[in-house]
């Protein structure tokens, strides 16, 4: 009886496990809105929120095994509601709205599904135009939750075969995290610290007896990150600490970027921030989300753990110093950094600092226009106006500007606007006096940006009127007129002697050397071609089109490529197809 007793116990325990197992299943399946893009293990090499050039990564890279047109699923039901076909950018990508208050998007595709693709085709040639952006009703292209959509791709400004992929806020159309929905992604690896920077935020502070900011190595021993040797290092004045780090994700060596930062002095939290979501139109506030000069100088990007009163980023928790640091004389203060990524996996970096007085001589300013983040700000004199909007600067800053000769091929001397460790927020407006010009040349003025060691230069756009040249410029640097008088140039790779030599699709190379290519217009018997392009191979193809063009015969081919300044190559050809 007692044996029988005890196997019903046991019985009834495996009974219950199983339905507590069956039940945790159903509420995690429920829990599981979306579903995966991709039916392979998801490995990023990219996360939300990611330190980019300009701006915050709004979404996820997953990687496609280094190769292209693997099938991505529509990750919930909903339907398709905008259509982007564009040489840069995520290249070709749809956005799918979900009946949650939330739009996904699948970036740098390779193709869409066959449908879509038939209807994107037939509105660029109703348009004649590759590149092309559809507002897409509800009830063209409805779709079910794990329906094939498209093949990933390369498309766009890919650096590499994978798959983009973002949520947003359907009506704010803010990116939100993905790593918060419960994908399919494996991630224990707390984030790496590699060097923190400290920076004199005054003309009166100092790092170590010096009025420049000072970076620190990092290792790690005990379960947390400590500054090299373990210094205490001697500071004075305002001094904002910033850090290196990246976040790992399993299964990848991809550097990505965390997504909570907190720092403590003496216990008392100073300083946090933590990005799950955004709008786009404040993501160039990543330059002053970082160092800005140290990474024009070094290329690392260091996090700030202090607050510029232009930065509108709405994600900031701060002290009344707006978490810049400022001890006293001879006091220790204990430095506590924690970062964490969307996991929670969490690193943890303690040093300590001293105050240490020590004068430091100030920067002569007699040069240099005091400038307000807050205000609308001027400079011009008879060669150059600069204007500088409000909203367009993150701090109060002393302006500089200074000219000086510049070789025969260029038309104006250099205007050195500032220097290009002070970033912008906004475009600001940039004229140069142009004291002789022939008229011929007038239409051909190309405001460009110089490396004034080396000379060369790239094309910042202009309009040359009444003896100048104005453009909006989005960094400050060295500017200069040339003229582009140069048309682009053509190269037939599947065209030779009037022969076609490859069955299925006419390519070219092209090129530009200075203001870039504008335009691109195929015509094909007459009639207008599509012709898709590829700034990063600088190539451009057309596929051969039995619904469109008559085959089995001898045709003409007529290709006009144009640049920004009107200069035009104009390529023919007669071929059989």
């Amino acid at each position: 009886m007692y044996k029988f007793a005890n196997y019903t116990i046991c019985f009834m325990k495996k009974i219950l496990l199983f339905l507590l197992i069956v039940t945790t299943n159903i509420i995690a399946a429920q829990e599981r809105y979306f579903s995966d893009p991709v039916k392979i293990p998801l490995l990023l090499s990219g996360s939300f929120a990611e330190l980019r050039s300009n701006h915050f990564h709004s979404g996820i890279d997953i990687k496609t095994q280094g190769t292209t047109g693997l099938p991505v699923y529509a990750v919930a039901d909903g339907y398709i509601s905008r259509i982007v076909v564009s040489p840069t950018g995520y290249g070709r990508a749809l956005y799918i709205n979900h009946p949650n208050g939330t739009t996904t998007v699948y970036g740098h595709l390779l193709k869409f599904a066959p449908e879509v693709e038939e209807y994107v085709k037939d509105q660029q040639y109703e348009k004649k135009s590759f590149r092309i952006d559809l507002q897409v009703s509800e009830f063209l292209f409805p779709i079910k939750k794990d329906e094939e959509i498209a093949q990933s791709g390369n498309s766009g400004s890919s650096g590499g075969p994978h798959l983009h992929f973002e949520i947003r806020d359907t009506k704010s159309e803010e990116p939100l995290n993905p790593l918060n929905f419960n994908f399919q992604i494996t991630d224990d690896i707390a984030p790496k610290i590699f060097s923190i920077l400290l920076v004199p935020l005054s003309d009166k502070s100092h790092v170590n007896y010096t009025g420049v900011a000072k970076s620190y190595p990092i290792v790690f021993y005990d379960g947390k990150y400590h500054l090299k040797d373990n210094p205490t290092i001697p500071v004075w004045g305002d001094i904002g600490v910033a850090v290196q780090s990246n976040d790992y994700f399993n299964g990848t060596y991809n550097k990505c970027g965390i997504n909570r930062l907190r720092m403590a002095v003496n216990g008392e939290n100073f300083f946090t921030f933590q990005l799950n979501r955004f709008a786009f139109e404040n993501s160039r506030y990543i330059n002053s989300h970082i160092v800005y000069d140290e990474y024009m100088a070094s290329k690392r990007r260091f996090i700030k753990t202090w607050h510029e009163p232009g930065n509108k980023l709405p994600i900031y928790n701060y002290n009344g110093t707006q978490g810049k640091i400022s001890p006293q004389q001879d006091e220790i203060q204990k430095i506590e950094l924690e970062l964490q990524d969307s996991y929670g996996n969490t690193s943890i970096l303690q040093f300590s600092i001293r105050g240490a007085f020590k004068n430091i001589p100030v920067k002569s300013t007699e040069e240099t226009t005091a400038f307000k983040f807050n205000s609308d700000n001027y400079f011009e004199n008879n060669n150059v106006k600069i204007t500088i909007p409000r909203g367009s600067l993150y701090n109060n800053f002393n302006f500089s500007y200074t000219s000086n000769p510049s070789p025969d091929h260029f038309y104006t001397e250099f205007h050195n606007i500032h220097n290009k460790n002070i970033p912008l927020q906004k475009s600001i407006n940039l004229k140069l006096k142009l004291d002789s010009l022939a008229p011929h040349l007038q239409t051909k003025a190309v405001l460009v940006n110089v490396d004034p060691t080396t000379e060369d230069y790239y094309a910042a756009g202009g309009t040359y009127k009444n003896g100048w040249i104005e453009s909006k410029i989005s960094a400050f640097g060295t500017y200069a007129v040339v003229v582009d008088t140069l048309p682009p140039t053509i190269v037939p790779l599947s065209i030779k002697d009037n022969a076609l030599i490859e069955s299925s699709r006419i390519r070219f190379e092209i090129d530009d050397n200075l203001s870039g290519v504008e335009t691109i217009e195929g015509l094909l018997d007459g009639k207008w071609a599509l012709f898709e392009y590829d700034p990063k191979s600088k190539k451009i193809t057309h596929y051969f089109d039995d619904k469109r063009f008559e085959l089995n015969k001898r045709h003409i081919l007529k290709l006009s490529v144009s640049d920004f300044r009107d200069n035009k190559t104009v390529y023919e050809a007669n071929f059989w197809k």
